[in-house]
C-alpha cells in the first residue's frame, strides 16, 4: 500500500501506524480522531478533506500522515473506536447477574438511544464509506477485514452469553450478528428517510427480540 499524497487520494495504508506510539503521539491521534468526527458530521466523508481535519485539530498535514496514511485509515480507526465503546457497554450489561439475553438486547437498544445524534452521524459516515469501499478495491479489502474482525468479536460475546444462560442458537453466532446488524442498519436508514412513519429504534426494538426468540432454544424463549 502506498501513502496518500493529495487531498483526493484515500487509499488505505499502514504508513501512519508504523511509527512507535508515544504519549504525545497518542494525544495527537486522539485530537485528530475527535476533529475528524466533527468534520465528517458537518461535511460527510467525501466532503471532508485532510486539510479540513487538520485545520479543525490544529495540526499540519505532516502530523496527520504520521498517524494515519489516509482518510480511509482514519475512518477505520474511528470505527474500531466506535465498536469498542459499544462492546464495553454490552460487556457491562452482560456482567449483571439478572441479565438474560433478552435483557441484554434491550440494554443495547438503550445504549443506542443515549446519543441519537451521534448514532445517526456515525450511520451516515459508515454508509458513505461502505459505498466508497464497494467501488474502491483496496478500501473494500480493508473495510471487509475490519468488519469481519468486529463480527468475530461480537460473535464471541454472543456465544459466551448464550452459553452462560443455557441458550441454544439454531444459527451460528456469526450469522446472528450479521442479521442483527442488518436489522439495525435497515431500521436506521428507514428512520432517517421517514422519521414520522418509522420512529427512531422502533424496527430494531420490535423485530430483533423476535429474531432472537426464533433462533433460540432455552430460557430466552420464556
Amino acid at each position: 500500500m502506498t501513502r496518500a499524497t493529495g487531498p483526493g487520494v484515500t487509499s488505505p495504508t499502514t504508513a501512519g501506524s508504523a511509527a512507535p506510539r508515544t504519549a504525545r503521539r497518542e494525544a495527537t491521534r486522539a485530537r485528530l480522531l475527535r476533529a475528524a468526527t466533527e468534520v465528517f458530521a458537518d461535511r460527510g466523508f467525501h466532503g471532508a478533506s485532510v486539510e479540513d481535519i487538520c485545520e479543525r485539530a490544529g495540526f499540519t498535514r505532516g502530523a496527520f500522515y504520521s498517524n494515519f496514511g489516509s482518510r480511509d485509515d482514519l475512518v477505520l480507526a474511528l470505527y474500531e473506536q466506535h465498536v469498542a465503546r459499544l462492546a464495553e457497554r454490552v460487556e457491562q450489561l452482560a456482567a449483571r447477574e439478572s441479565a438474560d439475553p433478552e435483557t441484554i438486547l434491550e440494554g443495547v437498544f438503550d445504549v443506542w438511544a443515549e446519543s441519537p445524534q451521534a448514532q445517526e452521524q456515525w450511520f451516515l459516515l459508515q454508509t458513505e464509506f461502505t459505498l466508497h469501499a464497494i467501488r474502491d478495491k483496496e478500501a473494500g479489502k480493508a473495510w471487509a477485514r475490519q468488519q469481519a474482525q468486529v463480527r468475530r468479536q461480537l460473535a464471541r460475546l454472543v456465544r459466551r452469553i448464550a452459553q452462560e444462560h443455557g441458550v441454544e442458537l439454531s444459527v451460528t453466532p456469526e450469522e446472528f450478528v450479521r442479521l442483527a446488524l442488518a436489522v439495525y442498519q435497515g431500521g436506521m436508514a428507514q428512520h432517517l428517510l421517514e422519521p414520522r412513519q418509522v420512529p427512531r429504534g422502533s424496527l430494531e426494538r420490535r423485530f430483533l427480540p423476535l429474531v432472537l426468540a426464533a433462533v433460540s432454544e432455552g430460557p430466552a424463549e420464556g
